[in-house]
């Protein structure tokens, strides 16, 4: 297996540090409002990296963190804590706040099929909070600021950048080319000695001396700085260094430079071995993104009539490094495509006669599937050999054990929900069966009556040009 390593920037043999086990650690949302699906791309390409782990046999430990406090509208030392933003907003106080948006983003990632972290279990739906760390955090800073890789003003305790010789290694931008292009904001504190020196720690102080979130320190009431958080969890979870850190383009300049630097300042060893990061979605060429106003949510989505898998699929439609322009006629293509794979798996339900040979064709398709995921998740050749896959039912077929098999190893690497096609019981497939056949004799009071009766067992029924597809209601 080969992934493109953000550290090095080349591709590279994925080798982990323990030969069946891999420690994944994904940043996660910032709970203030919904996930627009730009950001929920980072979360199926996290998937993607994990079902295909496990498919190459590795058993797969991740964590994923919930920021619910120190991250403000810049990636920087600079604006409002979008938490504090979000209860303004709605007039709600910032645990209502970030329970609400946390709800959200959980329903979200059910919907796209996205398995829940595994590697911390001190929570039950799987994920880490920041504030659930913040004794945690100070221990940290304590140790950075004993081994002089911190220091104190009156309104923040801040990282020393200039004390690490490879700072900005993971962007390759070294100290003295960011300084070229400092921004003036990026200095509030006067007393902070280098611009990009960043915080650990806030004080209840100035513009935030009436912070909703406030505990207290060896140093004084106040909160962590958001990136300190992620290097925290992983030592408390899965133990540095970890074999795989994923997260968006945008975070590699600054938030996982800082990781780097804190993680490697504190405990003298590196913080992950692979840094991947997946491209944005963009908007009629643009960056989608809540400031610029041109985003999109899940909700959109559905609200249009299209399924949360069809975005899935979309978003595996392209390699997780390239930039991807959203439509809503690219999103009906997916769809059309969804509806295309459903049908075929459905057939065993509709025409079971197809399937009353056993045939292994399926294993060669599954094998150039797992080669094209190996080669830093090409996802985009391994769907055009499912595509492949499923233009071979015209001519060959599968027994119902066969296919049920295939659909779950397929499942397993794109998540696609096809083996729930086979979840239903013998008197419904013969429902649909019949359903099928009064549409065929354009029967189609007989074929209404059956739907209503489908419906009443919560099963819903759509007609497409690959023939019935049923859903659950």
């Amino acid at each position: 297996m080969k992934l493109y390593n953000t550290l090095g920037r080349k591709l590279q043999p994925f080798k982990p540090q323990s030969p069946n086990v891999v420690k994944v650690y994904s940043c996660g949302p910032t709970v203030y409002d919904y996930a627009h699906i730009g950001n929920l791309r980072a979360f199926i390409f996290a998937d993607t990296l994990r079902r295909t782990l496990s498919a190459q046999g590795y058993t797969v430990h991740h964590v994923m963190n919930i920021t619910d406090v120190g991250h403000l509208s810049s990636d920087a030392d600079v604006g409002e804590d979008k938490l504090e933003k979000g209860a303004k907003r709605e007039g709600k106080t910032v645990w209502d706040i970030a329970d609400q948006y946390t709800q959200s983003f959980l329903k979200d990632t059910q919907s796209l099929n996205i398995l829940q972290p595994n590697g911390y279990k001190g929570r039950v739906d799987g994920y880490a909070r920041a504030t659930d760390f913040i004794p945690q955090q100070i221990e940290i800073i304590s140790t950075l600021l004993e081994k002089k890789y911190a220091y104190i003003t009156k309104e923040a305790i801040y990282f020393d950048v200039t004390k690490q010789k490879d700072y900005g290694k993971l962007s390759g931008q070294k100290l003295e080319e960011k300084e070229t292009a400092v921004r003036e904001e990026v200095v509030q504190d006067t007393d902070k000695r280098h611009p990009y020196d960043f915080a650990l720690w806030f004080f209840a102080v100035g513009r935030f001396e009436d912070h909703a979130l406030q505990w207290q320190s060896p140093w004084g009431s106040g909160f962590p700085g958001w990136h300190l958080e992620c290097s925290t969890i992983i030592h408390e979870t899965l133990h540095e260094p970890i074999d795989i850190h994923t997260g968006g383009v945008d975070h590699i300049g600054t938030h996982h430079t800082n990781e780097i630097a804190q993680t490697e300042a504190a405990f003298g060893h590196p913080l992950a071995q692979y840094w991947l990061h997946n491209e944005f979605v963009l908007v009629n060429g643009t960056k989608m993104s809540k400031s610029l106003g041109n985003f999109y949510t899940l909700r959109d989505v559905r609200e249009k009539g299209y399924d949360p898998l069809a975005f899935r699929l979309l978003m595996l439609q392209a390699h997780y490094r390239s930039q991807l322009n959203f439509s809503w006629g690219s999103l009906e293509a997916a769809q059309t495509f969804l509806n295309r794979i459903r049908g075929w798996a459905d057939l065993a339900h509709q025409t079971p006669e197809q399937f009353s040979e056993v045939n292994q064709t399926y294993q060669p398709a599954l094998e150039k599937i797992y080669a094209a995921l190996s080669q830093d998740l090409n996802t985009t050749e391994a769907l055009g050999w499912l595509s492949g896959l499923v233009n071979q039912t015209d001519t060959h077929g599968w027994s119902p054990k066969d296919l049920a098999m295939l659909l779950k190893q397929l499942d397993d690497v794109f998540g696609l929900g096809l083996s729930e096609r086979l979840d239903i019981t013998d008197q419904q497939k013969s429902l649909l069966h019949d359903r099928s056949k009064a549409r065929q004799s354009s029967d189609w009071a007989a074929a209404d009556a059956i739907r209503q009766k489908l419906e009443k067992e919560h099963i819903g029924v759509r007609d497409s040009n690959f023939g019935q597809i049923w859903f659950r209601l």
